[in-house]
């Protein structure tokens, strides 16, 4: 996945949960949309670099998207929350993940369940459906620098996602949770039960009902002005 014509920027503060403003080479402070409705709590230093995509669209209130945070390290961070799903989707088309490498159809956003919620992804194999929620990983806290954690904050929908997982599951489905830790300076992955307690443990009886979980982290660059993104290495889940 490439992203085009990203322009660089100093983090100055976060304000109403999607404002986020941003100082760019020329002094100009503008205002960017951040569609993270986590704490990105570990990445917003006053001072680090960000990226922003600039938007020409005049019903745009806001004509910046937030994309990427640098924080201690150079370490590259996404927090935009679209970006996940298209970056898994591809990496599915290009056979990049093995869990995921044969099937006989592949769909983006499909209803599901007695709630009828979106799954991120739905593939078939062998007519056995499958079903992928993928999870943006972004923290990374300095007692445990090296180590991805998700949540960053109580979510209960996270805990509806697992509960809906856990369903297919249980009738004989493959049900995947795929955590996608988008930085580039984490060796492993834990869940933050100091964090959301109850996401854990649902996570515990969503396994005991037959959850498959995936670890996976994103490579990404920037050069000539853009970022690539694209799937990497599988990390360790403790």
């Amino acid at each position: 996945m490439r992203i085009e014509n990203l322009i660089p920027g100093i983090f100055l503060k976060r304000y109403k949960r999607f404002f986020v403003d941003v100082q760019l080479k020329d002094g100009t402070v503008v205002t960017a949309h951040t569609n993270n409705t986590g704490s990105m709590k570990s990445l917003l230093g006053p001072g680090n670099s960000v990226w922003l995509e600039h938007h020409d669209d005049p019903k745009r209130k806001l004509k910046y998207t937030l994309h990427l945070i640098e924080v201690a390290q150079h370490a590259l961070v996404c927090v935009n929350t679209q970006l996940p799903n298209r970056l898994v989707f591809e990496a599915i088309q290009d056979q990049k993940i093995p869990e995921f490498q044969k099937y006989d159809l592949l769909k983006k956003e499909v209803k599901y369940g007695e709630q009828r919620s979106r799954i991120d992804i739905y593939l078939e194999q062998n007519q056995v459906p499958v079903f992928i929620e993928i999870k943006n990983v972004t923290l990374a806290e300095e007692n445990l620098p090296r180590v991805a954690q998700f949540p960053d904050a109580s979510t209960e929908r996270g805990r509806k996602h697992l509960r809906e997982l856990a369903l297919e599951a249980e009738k004989g489905h493959r049900a995947v949770m795929l955590y996608l830790v988008n930085r580039t300076d984490c060796d492993s992955f834990r869940l933050a039960d100091h964090i959301d307690l109850p996401y854990v443990q649902a996570y515990e009886e969503a396994v005991q009902q037959g959850l498959e979980v995936l670890v996976y982290q994103s490579d990404i660059s920037i050069h000539n002005h853009g970022a690539t993104l694209q799937i990497g290495k599988s990390l360790p889940f403790f």
